[in-house]
């Protein structure tokens, strides 16, 4: 169901030309066709970790094709049957409406679903669900539909449009989907840049970031987590909707942040019917998927079932290799990685192939309930490979369908308890259970809470905010009365400095709205941000700088400039101090200019003020422009850091900016009589940003001289930044290397020449002596080694590389976005750094094998 990578691309280079393709893999992976098994036989093969077990919860017919789970205030089990997905080889008949949506319930309280009720069918491929008051929001057939429960039957009664294009997309695998109520009480989507929130009876639509592929989720501090079926965890470091404020800044960080680099897989049997599995680096010598293909539906364990060192854990599911992976998370600061606990054994596998897990829930039993489609071809129609398609018919793996199970994950000797029934718990009870230690009692409270919106309970949720011992319950509440509207501003100041990281940073975000509309609250909001930013540690610093937008401007300024004086180095606080700024970046950078902390250069001081001059370009206001223009005038024939910094971001807007000349009344000096001060390829982009009297812009030159499309235009500006935290340090601000430490990167081949040569030196490192441009540099001319930078993630090593391959007078054009991903595949096992000839004979040697 999940799209593998690679698949758009080799589709439209023809695959290669395979009409009819076929691999040379072991014989055992050829071990003909893989029988559907019974839902007894299919428990038997699967293999969990250490203690634990896997449970049968419902299966075919009660459930077919299921793709989302959650359970409701009852207990009661809720499914998405997408019945209409791929029943033939081709999808003939997917736009047929035999889709439904199931409840299930457990009556004798064995723990397997007795009784089924059909809430809606007649649907056509449904695909996300939300239990709201009365009913259900539902994803089907491209839109999203209410539908209402009138007398309490299990039943719709009514099936009301709320809005039209809500997926998108009319293929499965670039559809939006997920509807998971954040902690925030909006309604946050996977593939999607809307959210849905109930607003006085009215479901409302709102824009927000963008947000992974399928499925979605939240830790405890309600930062979401979603991934890409090639990716398997990224999220979210700051709460929705702040770093997109400022229109003249694109962040680079804070949302869509990689948690890991790890996309190694462990199956525990062969994996042939994946739909690149003729591409070397696939499968390994054994036909068993190496990486994340179809990765999908990360879940965070907030549960109780399962041994405490499972807490906070995220699950994603691997249907592609019949799978489930752990990932253990940490946290520094801000700042979140993920780790897999045993590398060469996943959480949850199975040696069935056709158990396909597609999406995790935990019950109010605190266990970790698995949907499984069992089906032998998960990929869409559209995006089966000529190999693929001859897999699956050669091993009969298209029918059956309409199968499903469910599946609960437990110790082992679990004893299961009956699940509370919240639906008819008092409104004090429900505020108990916010201080649940588990979470899915944690939200269905609060959520419950937010719908009776019961005045009477405004204070007792008050109390347990401020004077809670249970900080989750605390951080639950503020949430509570937040959803209800009955927070208040003297009850959020008070918690300014609270000595919890967590609810202080809650209540700071909470204030915005009451300092926006309430100068009183604005100014006391300043002085106590002003009061705690000298001790404040780097989480609450983010909040800080995040939420200063809403402060009077000279309050604003000091506080961000006290932040950014002690967090410069740090990309996201520079990104959070940005998205503050809109339309006083100028006044901010002057301020930064005068400062004598900001007078001794330093690669993130470079970095900042770049980041500042490329929003002034982009907010293109002629006044501010020249001044700044002003500032680069220079009379010693020889430009401070600080003026280079600006000209390289006057240079960066340029590469991004496509609209018409800022007319300046004069020819500024820096861009004329000073010109020589200037390299000239970046003199020609800055120069194209400006007409004056005598000057018009030559756009046929600015484009031989920056022929990026907009897209790499944003990958070059943000390799930039990560050029100077990363680079500069050994090959220069200005790219002409350092001596003692690295070569030069003008002109130099290694740079323009191979894109893969170049992904290879940045992942793996280089040693040795290396000839650049002629000369041949050496220890102790330069430093011995090149250290590897694998840890980046391949989107940062490919904007690296879109920098310095088109900076600097360097116009290798641009490279390609799976490069970097390929190259990491191909040459997964390399631990030393490349030798000079070694690493041309291994891209010789690829070369020959790839043309083949």
């Amino acid at each position: 169901m999940v799209k593998p990578a690679y698949s758009v691309c080799l589709l439209c280079a023809g695959l290669l030309g395979l009409a009819s393709f076929t691999i040379n893999l072991p014989g055992s992976v050829f071990d003909g066709p893989s029988p559907a098994r019974t839902p007894a036989e299919e428990q038997a093969m699967f293999q969990v970790e250490p203690g634990l077990t896997v449970q049968l919860v419902a299966s075919e017919p009660m459930v077919q094709d299921p793709v989302v789970i959650t359970f409701d205030k009852e207990g009661r089990l809720w499914v998405v049957e997408m019945r209409g997905f791929m029943p033939t080889i081709d999808g003939a008949g997917e736009n047929k409406p035999v889709g439904r949506v199931s409840v299930l319930e457990d009556t004798n309280g064995d723990g397997q679903m007795d009784v089924s009720t059909v809430y809606i069918d007649s649907l056509i491929m449904p695909r996300a669900l939300a239990l709201v008051p009365g009913g259900a929001l539902i994803a089907e057939n491209g839109a999203l539909w209410l539908t209402q429960d009138r007398n309490n039957d299990l039943i719709a009664d009514s099936k009301t449009l709320i809005d039209k294009d809500y997926a998108g997309s009319a293929l499965p695998e670039h559809a939006g989907n997920g509807l998971w109520r954040g902690l925030d009480n909006w309604y946050y989507n996977a593939k999607s840049r809307f959210r849905y929130q109930l607003v006085k009876g009215s479901w409302q639509r709102d824009s927000t970031e963008f947000r992974g592929q399928w499925g979605i989720s939240h830790d405890d501090k309600g930062r979401l987590y979603y991934n890409y079926n090639w990716s398997q965890l990224h999220g979210d470091l700051v709460p929705p909707n702040y770093l997109s404020r400022n229109k003249h800044h694109t962040a680079t960080t804070g949302i869509d942040q990689g948690f890991t680099i790890d996309r190694r897989v462990y199956p525990v049997r062969s994996n042939p019917a994946v739909n690149r599995g003729y591409i070397p680096g696939t499968l390994d010598k054994e036909g068993r998927l190496l990486e994340f293909t179809a990765a999908c539906s990360p879940l965070v364990y907030r549960g109780t079932a399962l041994p405490a060192d499972y807490a906070g854990n995220v699950f994603v599911c691997e249907p592609a290799g019949n799978l489930i992976k752990r990932n253990v998370m940490s946290e520094n600061g801000a700042l979140v990685t993920a780790r897999d606990p045993h590398p060469g054994r996943e959480f949850l596998a199975s040696t069935d192939e056709r158990f396909r897990p597609v999406h995790l829930t935990t019950g109010p039993d605190g266990a970790l309930y698995v949907a499984d489609m069992y089906r032998g071809l998960i990929q869409h129609s559209a995006y089966i490979t000529p190999y693929l398609k001859e897999q699956t018919l050669t091993r009969d793996l298209v029918q059956p369908v309409n199968r499903g199970r469910i599946w609960r994950v437990v110790p082992q000797n679990w004893k299961r308890t009956q699940p509370k029934k919240l639906g008819s718990a008092s409104s004090q009870e429900l505020i108990g259970y916010l201080s649940s230690p588990d979470g899915w009692y944690r939200d269905m409270a609060q959520g419950l809470l937010i719908d009776r919106n019961e005045a009477d309970t405004r204070q007792a949720l008050t109390d347990l905010a401020v004077k809670g011992k249970n900080q989750l319950a605390r951080f639950h509440a503020l949430w509570t009365l937040n959803g209800m509207q009955r927070n208040q501003s003297a009850v959020l100041l008070s918690l300014v400095a609270d000595p919890n990281p967590l609810i202080q940073s809650t209540a700071i975000r909470m204030l915005e709205p009451f300092a926006k509309a309430d100068k009183t609250v604005r100014v006391a909001l300043g002085q106590a941000l002003l009061n705690q930013e000298k001790n404040a540690a780097s989480a609450q610093a983010l909040q800080m700088a995040l939420s200063a937008q809403v402060l009077d401007t000279p309050t604003a300024h000091q506080l961000l400039a006290n932040l950014i004086s002690r967090y410069a180095s740090t990309p996201l606080m520079r990104d959070a101090v940005l998205s503050s700024l809109q339309d006083s970046e100028f006044t901010f950078l002057q301020r930064l200019w005068r400062a004598p902390g900001w007078q001794m250069q330093e690669p993130a001081k470079e970095i900042l003020l770049e980041m500042l001059t490329t929003a002034l370009v982009r907010k293109r206001n002629p006044g501010e422009l020249t001044a700044l223009l002003t500032m680069l005038e220079d009379n010693t024939g020889k430009l401070s850091w600080q003026q280079q910094a600006v000209v390289a971001g006057l240079s960066t807007g340029a590469n991004s900016d496509k609209k018409q000349p800022v007319v300046l009344t004069k020819a500024p000096r820096i861009l004329t009589q000073s010109a020589s001060l200037i390299e000239p390829s970046r003199l020609v982009k800055v120069a194209s940003l400006f007409e004056w009297p005598g000057h018009t812009v030559d756009r046929q030159l600015v484009t031989t001289v920056n022929p990026l499309n907009a897209e790499e235009q944003k990958l070059f500006a943000s390799g930039r930044q990560l050029y100077l935290s990363t680079c500069s340090g050994c090959h220069g601000t200005d790219g002409k290397g350092m001596a003692r430490f690295a070569p030069p990167l003008i002109g130099s081949h290694w740079v323009l020449g191979d894109g893969k040569r170049l992904a290879l030196i940045l992942l793996h490192g280089m040693e040795g002596p290396v000839d650049v441009a002629g000369k041949v540099y050496n220890s102790p001319d330069i430093l011995p080694v090149m250290p590897a930078h694998s840890t980046m993630d391949d989107a940062s090593i490919t904007a690296i590389l879109m920098y310095i391959r088109n900076e600097w007078g360097n116009q290798a054009g641009p490279i390609g976005k799976r490069v970097v991903g390929a190259t990491r595949v191909t040459s997964q096992g390399r631990v030393v750094p490349w030798t000079a000839k070694e690493l041309n004979t291994y891209v010789s040697q690829t070369s020959e094998e790839a043309g083949k």
